[in-house]
């Protein structure tokens, strides 16, 4: 779904429209669900990496601030960032690594054939990514406190990923 479409036009009425009759819980909980359907219009599948990175974030940052041990709150900042880098490296990186060691492998007489995924980049997995981990940095730096509740921190993830650029969107904790 492109922003200059009659297909966006529709999408962003029906939104707005049930944005302005809505309290504030449901607002928050209706943008959730049309950021995630305006993401999975350009395709699905890329959703549940998000909400992979979604929900390690927010468990992960949870146990962190609940941690007073430095070392369990370092290894959980760890796990959080092997699991981010991770999936953005499967997905930005596969092919390109797996065509240069073929390439280093065949220079050294080492004939090898690595099938390449013919991998999809998922919309926007760099900025969900690094925004993610940043929230997650942030607890364990205490410049935050981690989100009290998953659909919050979901919206606040899914909404900028869905959207692909930053705006001055804050989700209200108090009144949520």
């Amino acid at each position: 779904m492109l922003f200059n479409s009659v297909q966006f036009a529709i999408f962003f009425a029906i939104v707005f429209g049930l944005y302005l009759v809505l309290n504030h819980r449901w607002q928050n909980r209706m943008l959730l669900v049309a950021s995630c359907v305006f993401y999975a219009a350009w395709d699905g599948r890329f959703l549940l990496l998000m909400f992979l990175s979604i929900t390690t974030d927010f468990i992960c940052a949870k146990f962190i601030y609940a941690s007073s041990d430095k070392v369990v709150r370092k290894r959980l900042l760890i796990v959080n960032t092997i699991v981010n880098l991770g999936i953005l490296g499967f997905f930005k990186y596969f092919n390109f690594f797996a065509h240069n060691l073929q390439a280093l492998l065949g220079h050294f007489g080492v004939p090898v054939r690595l099938d390449v995924l013919n991998i999809v980049l998922p919309v926007g997995i760099s900025f969900y990514t690094f925004e993610a981990m940043s929230y997650a940095f942030d607890v364990y730096r205490g410049k935050t406190v981690p989100a009290k509740h998953y659909m919050d921190y979901a919206l606040f993830v899914v909404y900028f990923g869905a959207s692909g650029f930053m705006g001055g969107f804050v989700i209200d904790q108090e009144r949520g």
